[in-house]
């Protein structure tokens, strides 16, 4: 078997036909471009596991009905595991001109058994075995998906513990709104992340159904047993229609999309990352060890983690409307359009994984400026609304009372005073019915106290729902 390296995409070359599967139909061998420009082991390779793993079941299938004596299963089983130590330790030699991982694999076998190596394609289809390989895969991906999305949120749960008490300012329009606590602003992206961890386990199910059986498109004469390869492979169920299975790619687009939504929470979590490690705004530092400095400028402190995440998101973005433009104009069943899944699908779960990773560690290695933060809170009159709501309270109707507010801060623009800071009489040459008590709602921690509710940003509400979202994740 040739390496890679040696089948060199020439036009004026012809490949062997005789290594073909289909040589008894073609009279003419494949023209050397197109060899290299149809096959996808440069890249399918990856699933090798998987295809090994499907021809084992399969092998022992064959044998379960009949199909092959026990020693050729055995036979076969043995040089399975002897081509995959060979990959493993980089010995094995991938040629193009065998096309996939599955054929690469294929002849390997049949070097090593001889005959024998011939009959495991018996009952199957290349159409089958692709798309058994691609769910294999994707389902081991989703579980260390899974698992790098609850070490970020681990990461979050301990920083909401860790800042249940630190106030910041919460924004709308980016412009000061209301006083969070940091913890609670660190458990809302929590249950961003908590929704695209239940999305991935709802995708694992549609993921985790077996195509193989259905063979090229219409299944196959011998009497197989769909049932025994499943629970061989662990797949929860199998795929009903023929022609369904080998064309079906709904469930890597449903990946992709669920990748591409959650790439989008981590960018704009990126962005206020961004935004907070600024000089303006120096809310929160970012560890040396993901950041980068500057070529030029000495005092720079770049964070480049976020900004990159923020711009692979995009990547993942294109990433899904490749496979949606992939699959629109496809009829049934199998066409060789498929074999343009992969790269995208395949770039979506590295990308995913390494942004997680990343994320993970570097959430884990943040630490607050919670003084900076106060003074923030303070200087964008946080505490308006708490103002109107004590007014509502002694019975003043809320436009009246938002109104008495509104001039309430204008004073405070004019003197450079936070509403706290104003004195009682002041504050009740707008409205009579402002008291000495009024003093408890503008200050900012009576504020998040006073929200001790459910869903709510007091550090009391803070620190019960970091106990449930602990709970949650272990699910």
């Amino acid at each position: 078997m040739s390496d890679t390296n040696n089948d060199s995409p020439n036009t004026s070359q012809k490949v062997n036909q005789a290594e073909k599967p289909w040589n008894g139909r073609f009279t003419e061998p494949t023209d050397a471009f197109v060899e290299a420009f149809t096959a996808s082991v440069t890249f399918d390779q990856r699933m090798y596991k998987q295809d090994i793993a499907g021809s084992v079941a399969h092998a022992k299938m064959l044998a379960h009905v009949g199909v092959l004596t026990e020693s050729e299963r055995d036979q076969i089983i043995d040089g399975l595991g002897k081509v995959k130590s060979s990959i493993e330790a980089g010995e094995f030699n991938w040629s193009i001109t065998l096309e996939d991982v599955h054929m690469n694999i294929e002849a390997a076998l049949t070097d090593l058994i001889g005959i024998t190596g011939k009959k495991l394609h018996t009952g199957r289809s290349r159409n089958d075995q692709v798309a058994t390989d691609i769910r294999l895969y994707l389902r081991d991906e989703i579980d260390l998906i899974v698992s790098e999305l609850k070490r970020l949120q681990s990461a979050l749960i301990n920083l909401a513990e860790k800042e249940a008490d630190t106030i910041m300012p919460g924004f709308t329009h980016l412009q000061t709104a209301q006083p969070v606590t940091f913890g609670h602003h660190m458990l809302a992206w929590f249950e961003n992340l908590e929704r695209d961890r239940a999305r991935f386990i709802d995708c694992r199910k549609r993921v985790n159904i077996m195509p193989l059986g259905a063979a090229a498109l219409a299944g196959t004469t011998y009497p197989i047993d769909r049932e025994f390869t499943a629970r061989e492979l662990g797949f929860e169920g199998i795929c009903e229609n023929s022609l369904d299975a080998v064309s079906d790619r709904d469930f890597a687009i449903e990946l992709t999309a669920n990748a591409a939504l959650l790439m989008t929470h981590l960018s704009r979590f990126s962005e206020e990352l961004v935004l907070w490690a600024s000089a303006q705004f120096n809310f929160v530092e970012l560890s040396d060890s993901f950041c980068t400095g500057s070529s030029i400028m000495p005092q720079k402190k770049n964070p480049d983690v976020p900004e990159l995440v923020r711009g692979k998101t995009g990547r993942v973005n294109g990433h899904l409307i490749s496979l949606l433009t992939l699959m629109k104009g496809q009829p049934l069943a199998y066409n060789k359009d498929n074999q343009e899944d992969k790269e995208p699908l395949f770039d979506t779960v590295d990308t995913l994984k390494g942004s997680l990773k990343v994320y993970a560690d570097m959430m884990q290695h943040v630490s607050v400026n919670k003084d900076i933060m106060r003074e923030a809170a303070i200087r964008g009159f946080s505490t308006a609304t708490d103002l109107a709501d004590y007014l509502v309270r002694a019975g003043v109707p809320f436009r009246d009372a938002h109104e008495v507010v509104g001039k309430a801060v204008r004073l405070g623009v004019e003197s450079k005073r936070d509403l706290a800071e104003i004195s009682l009489e002041e504050l009740q040459s707008f409205s009579d019915q402002i008291q000495a008590d009024v003093f408890d709602v503008l200050t900012l921690e009576g504020s998040v106290s006073a929200r001790n509710h459910l869903g709510g940003t007091a550090p009391e509400q803070v620190r019960a729902a970091a106990e449930r979202a602990k709970t949650r994740i272990k699910e």
